[in-house]
């Protein structure tokens, strides 16, 4: 075989995950909208050498940038070969890309190659496996979703995440867009990915999934937080059969008061939020949570909260979106222990 080997991402794909690593070449702010989930960034020009670089090829030509970009594409290719790769057995099998295919992914698997390692490079680059994403997520695999819906604060987060941790195949939407979506859903210190992003991870989860054995998803919105589930992926989890998770609302109380420590801990960050439901609730209510968030209030705020915010819209939002939910298989949570969860996870779980 001569080595760098260039294939498309079709035929790249059923061989993915053999790779001992994905390279992706691309500037910091290219990989940070998107790339191929697992990949590593190795810049060959960061953000601002693509910037001076370009500039300089829009402004003189192809061969003046060519001239100053190789000798900094050389020496970070060099750096990155130090200080990662050095130890790398002759059988590390990388594979490479960049935004086309062209010349930055060229030139970085050229080197690997002539070190003798037998590298890959993905023909077309991030475009190619973009389109296979979109195409994709517009033709969904036919899988056989299980919806767990139940009120805010009825545990449905923790019950998928126990059942992945048993083995069951999960779609956590939530957990793939950083966000547990509700005006209150933002998790502090870490921001949703991009659109481009989430959609790769969505696909990403697809693909893997065994068709053969159902698939768990939450009962989400079309949106969650400022991302937006994939169309069809949507149509076929409204369409599939539910599950209602049943748990009492003292119980709910307590396990959003686990999950939102951050609020408890910050009334002021709290207040900000309860400020987008001023539309909805009027101010005078507003200022009455305000003030049982700043007195401490907390347990009693968020069962205001439940009853006067989260249930309602529940209620008026499920029968409407998830078609089969008066038919669903009810599951009922008598504590938010983990060993609640677990029992429950392995009664869904059981073939």
């Amino acid at each position: 075989m001569k080595y760098p080997e260039v294939l498309g991402f079709d035929a790249l794909l059923p061989q993915l995950d053999a790779f001992d690593v994905i390279i992706d070449v691309r500037s910091q702010a290219e990989y940070a909208l998107d790339h191929i989930p697992g990949a590593i960034n190795c810049p060959v020009l960061d953000d601002e050498e693509r910037i001076r670089v370009g500039t300089l090829y829009k402004q003189t030509g192809a061969f003046e940038a060519k001239k100053v970009g190789a000798p900094i594409i050389a020496h970070n290719i060099a750096r990155h070969i130090d200080t990662l790769w050095a130890d790398k057995p002759r059988e590390w099998r990388p594979l490479v890309y960049c935004w086309r295919g062209g010349n930055r992914s060229g030139a970085m698997a050229h080197i690997l190659a002539r070190i003798g390692w037998p590298v890959v490079q993905l023909e077309g680059g991030y475009k190619t496996y973009r389109a296979h994403v979109s195409a994709a997520l517009e033709s969904p695999p036919p899988l056989d979703f299980r919806v767990i819906c139940g009120t805010t604060g009825s545990g449905k987060s923790r019950l998928l995440e126990t059942l992945d941790g048993i083995g069951a195949q999960v779609l956590d939407l939530e957990k793939l867009a950083a966000h547990r979506g509700s005006v209150l859903g933002h998790l502090p210190n870490e921001p949703q990915p991009s659109q481009k992003m989430f959609e790769s991870l969505v696909w990403d989860k697809l693909h893997r999934f065994d068709p053969g054995r159902p698939v768990f998803v939450e009962s989400e919105s079309k949106k969650v937080g400022n991302l937006r589930v994939p169309g069809l992926v949507m149509e076929r989890m409204r369409a599939a059969p539910c599950i209602a998770v049943n748990l009492s609302r003292p119980n709910r109380v307590r396990l959003l008061m686990e999950d939102y420590q951050h609020f408890c801990a910050d009334p002021s960050a709290l207040n900000g939020q309860l400020d987008h439901l001023v539309q909805l609730h009027g101010r005078a209510q507003i200022e009455s949570w305000h003030a049982m968030a700043n007195g401490g209030a907390m347990a009693e705020l968020v069962d205001q909260l439940l009853v006067q915010h989260y249930d309602p819209a529940y209620l008026r939002s499920i029968d409407r979106n998830f078609v089969r939910y008066p038919q669903a298989d009810v599951l009922e949570l008598h504590d938010i222990a983990p060993e609640d969860f677990l029992a429950a996870a392995r009664t869904l779980n059981t073939p």
